[in-house]
């Protein structure tokens, strides 16, 4: 039985995520933010007031660590967090104005760095490369 480590799809994704994750990283350090406070913003600029459990199952964490992540964002003055209408035993979240006018400046960083990651790849390549890590992704779940 042969594997080679260089050549397993696995470590291949998992190299390119942490490369991709570092280099915004350094990107959004000076606005304080994290690529897993990003993610939680990118939901909310897409629909404000879901919940916890909505925003975890949205980024694929589990809710102990969402919630650690808005905590921090509503610490830092982005994100505020009210008590569901409905549901008393529920919050929603909301986006601050200084939540809101970091949008602005975050998405050309994040289109950049992926501009710079798919350079001389064909538009309808990337497109097939996102639908094959989906169908990669929903062949495991």
């Amino acid at each position: 039985m042969n594997f080679k480590l260089d050549d397993s799809l696995g470590f291949i994704l998992s190299k390119v995520n942490t490369k991709l994750k570092n280099e915004f990283f350094q990107q959004l350090r000076e606005y304080d933010v994290t690529p897993e406070q990003w993610a939680i913003l990118c939901c909310l600029w897409e629909q404000e007031g879901i919940t916890p459990k909505e925003i975890a199952d949205l980024t694929c964490k589990d809710k102990p660590t969402t919630s650690r992540i808005i905590d921090k964002l509503i610490k830092k003055g982005f994100v505020i967090r009210n008590l569901h209408p409905i549901d008393k035993r529920a919050f929603q979240i909301f986006l601050t104005d200084d939540g809101w006018a970091l949008r602005e400046q975050l998405i050309p960083k994040a289109n950049r760095l992926l501009e710079k990651a798919t350079k001389g790849i064909a538009e309808v390549k990337v497109i097939e490369l996102k639908k094959l890590l989906n169908q990669l992704y929903d062949n495991i779940s």
